[in-house]
């Protein structure tokens, strides 16, 4: 994972994402999921654009099945986009850079 990339885990979600200060975005993937390896790098693109603006992070669904339960995360990948605690945009499968920038700005 790329330095900017943050791991987000079912024991530390909800102090890194839900009482964050800024906008996250989530991105559950799993090892075996291959559009998963296709969205990585414009995650960690993101990661870079938006670093000391917004956190940028991901939630592996096979070791954080309670996280990825309680937000109904059925198909991977699934990015969601949190504001202060809420989620504020979903998206499901491999979303182009500039939707996902443009979630992220609108949280801004």
């Amino acid at each position: 994972m790329a330095d900017n990339v943050l791991e987000f885990t079912d024991s530390n979600f909800q102090s890194e994402v839900v009482e964050a200060d800024q906008p996250v975005l989530v991105d559950f993937w799993a090892t075996w999921c291959g559009p998963c390896k296709m969205i990585a790098p414009t995650i960690e693109e993101l990661a870079n654009d938006y670093n000391g603006k917004a956190r940028i992070g991901k939630v592996d669904v096979d070791q954080n099945q309670e996280v990825a339960s309680q937000h109904g995360i059925q198909a991977i990948p699934t990015i969601l986009v949190f504001k202060g605690g809420k989620v504020v945009q979903r998206f499901q499968g491999v979303s182009p850079k500039e939707k996902l920038a443009e979630a992220l700005d609108a949280a801004l």
